[in-house]
């Protein structure tokens, strides 16, 4: 016979589980992001009423999950998150790599301190957990050439390396848009050349304002094509701005979850390894630095009031070294992989705090 106290368990989790879920109903279902994080979310507080200790969940759930208790589930309540340490990777030598020949180093790993990553969850992600946060989701990523390396990350995660090697070749279709799918999950990945900042404008203002629905996840960036073209930081200061009020804009007009949008930052500069003399010479570390100090005060990020988060492109290329770039501008797929868990975490604890 079960207790009437096991009894008035169940019903305390049915209704934990079904009440809410049922109530966001359609408003959830047009943010799959949300909707799937968010359950996952609810299924630990089912298993909270069903037990009297913290129940003991699969890999995928405690992934995803944020913590309820000590100084990072005090921070969560208090308006802040773990987002803010995200980036605060170690690098280091990857077991057992074998030199690269090519630069003279060993290939890079890099991690979370395991007791940030214990406090926080974050998590490296399998495909199996990516595919699920992503499940029929649409995510769009916008820019040059750092946006494609990102898009090649995210592929190589959700897709099987035979199929993610067939996709490669026309991701790389030089100054070309790509789009993916992986049937599956009913998960949409898009990448749009737009390595200007007047492209990622029009993008805002003319093609997602009258699409008929908009990405759950959206990514941009730009900057080394002006810095290389126009070499003028006010100048792309205003561009930047410009962005900004279209991505607002876009955002104060939908009557569901707006995408969550993510800022793709430059990467560091390593001037004497770049390829031409007319790139060593306009993308320096002051230009570099002045670029960046733009995006910082132009209400592009959250902090200065904008709709992004960044991805800090920069830190994570510093970090993983010289050794891991060949031509001083693009870097080893290890740093974008870092750059795309990043962004996966941030889209779990932000999605449950949508909730």
């Amino acid at each position: 016979m079960v207790s009437a106290a096991a009894q008035a368990g169940v019903v305390a989790a049915c209704v934990v589980l079904f009440v809410p879920m049922g109530l966001a109903g359609w408003h959830l279902s047009r943010n799959k992001v949300l909707f799937f994080s968010g359950a996952l979310f609810i299924s630990l507080a089912v298993g909270v009423h069903l037990s009297p200790y913290p129940p003991s969940l699969p890999h995928l759930a405690s992934s995803f999950l944020l913590p309820h208790s000590g100084a990072a589930s005090a921070s969560a309540s208090s308006g802040s998150s773990c987002v803010p340490f995200l980036h605060r990777m170690s690098w280091s030598d990857a077991a057992g790599a074998a030199d690269d020949g090519s630069r003279g180093g060993k290939a890079r790993a890099w991690s979370w301190p395991p007791s940030l990553a214990s406090a926080c969850w974050f998590a490296r992600l399998s495909r199996d957990d990516a595919s699920l946060l992503l499940n029929g989701s649409w995510v769009m990523v916008a820019g040059d050439s750092q946006a494609r390396l990102l898009v090649l990350a995210l592929l190589r995660l959700l897709l099987d390396p035979v199929a993610a090697a067939a996709a490669e070749p026309e991701l790389f279709r030089r100054h070309s848009d790509y789009r993916a799918a992986v049937p599956a999950r009913g998960i949409s990945v898009d990448f749009v050349w737009a390595p200007f900042e007047s492209n990622l404008t029009r993008l805002l203002r003319e093609d997602l304002r009258l699409a008929p629905r908009l990405p759950d996840v959206l990514v941009l960036g730009s900057g080394l094509w002006h810095m290389l073209h126009v070499t003028d930081a006010a100048s792309y200061g205003d561009a930047l701005a410009s962005i900004a009020g279209a991505a607002k804009s876009l955002r104060s007009q939908l009557p569901v979850p707006p995408p969550h949008m993510f800022w793709l930052g430059l990467p560091h500069l390593v001037n004497h390894m770049l390829n031409t003399d007319v790139k060593r010479a306009h993308m320096n570390g002051t230009m570099l630095h002045a670029y960046d100090r733009e995006v910082d005060r132009r209400g592009v990020l959250r902090g200065d009031g904008g709709p992004f988060l960044l991805l800090d492109v920069g830190k994570l290329t510093q970090g993983c070294g010289q050794q891991c770039t060949a031509d001083g501008m693009h870097y080893d797929g290890d740093v974008y992989d870092a750059v795309m868990h990043i962004m996966l975490n941030a889209l779990v604890i932000e999605s449950q705090q949508r909730i």
